[in-house]
């Protein structure tokens, strides 16, 4: 399975996905990742944060991007160089994430694409960045 070559991108060029949040997905992230901090895990303890209840890691919006990148802007064959991250605000259970990419611009020489970032819930932004990717070229 190949995603995008480089010669395909252009500046502009996005893809966008949409995740619900639930229960399970913050449990498994904290079983895979080892950060069983209890306001992600705690109900009663979460509600006594300025949250009010349960909040998924902010790593696992992270991974919302990564998962755009890796499965359609470019897609499968693109390699992340580095990703900066800004969490503006908490994304609850339950809540509708839109995860965004962008190309911001095209590196010829190097092959690599910067892309902005960006999760939001009901339109507001809940973590942004900026995505630096090494992208295959077409087989000459």
């Amino acid at each position: 399975m190949q995603g995008l070559f480089f010669e395909d991108l252009t500046e502009g060029q996005s893809a966008e996905t949409l995740k619900i949040v639930g229960a399970a997905d913050v449990e498994a992230f904290a079983a895979v990742s080892g950060d069983i901090n209890p306001v992600h895990l705690d109900e009663a303890y979460a509600r006594t944060t300025p949250f009010q209840g349960r909040i998924a890691h902010g790593m696992l919006s992270a991974a919302y991007i990564s998962a755009v990148i890796g499965t359609k802007l470019p897609g499968p064959g693109a390699i992340y160089l580095s990703q900066s991250l800004r969490f503006r605000r908490p994304v609850k259970l339950g809540d509708p994430v839109v995860t965004r990419v962008t190309i911001q611009s095209l590196d010829e020489r190097r092959g690599h694409a910067t892309l902005a970032t960006i999760c939001q819930v009901d339109g507001k932004t809940v973590v942004e960045g900026e995505a630096v990717i090494m992208v295959p070229r077409k087989p000459a």
